[in-house]
């Protein structure tokens, strides 16, 4: 078995509502390439407003925000990670790899303990 065979969803909690886990995540890493919470939310199936809401949870959670905005208007308005986003974004993809690569035996074992799949 090898780490691209299995899913490791790992979430971070630090409070009650401060916490980080792959959806956040990959709304920051979608806002960073569309550069719109709304584009962001749309791609993910959630609404803007839910997206949004992920958004000022993690903007709270950190000394700066990890996203800001700007509302329409010629431009069009938009939102950016910041480099402390950007920061908590690396951080957390780190975390995932180290657990990934720890893990493995323990996941292996789990693994043998599997009835098998029907093909």
């Amino acid at each position: 078995m090898t780490e691209q065979d299995f899913k490791l969803r790992l979430r971070l909690v630090f409070g009650p509502e401060e916490m980080i886990g792959p959806g956040k995540a990959e709304l920051l890493e979608r806002i960073a390439r569309t550069g719109s919470i709304a584009a962001a939310g749309r791609e993910m199936g959630m609404s803007y407003k839910r997206a949004w809401m992920l958004v000022e949870t993690m903007n709270a959670m950190f000394n700066s925000p990890v996203v800001t905005s700007s509302r329409g208007g010629a431009k069009g308005g938009g939102a950016e990670v910041t480099e402390t986003g950007n920061e908590v974004l690396q951080a957390y993809r780190a975390l995932e790899e180290k657990a990934r690569h720890a893990a493995i035996e323990e996941i292996e074992q789990m693994n043998n303990l599997r009835k098998p799949t029907e093909t």
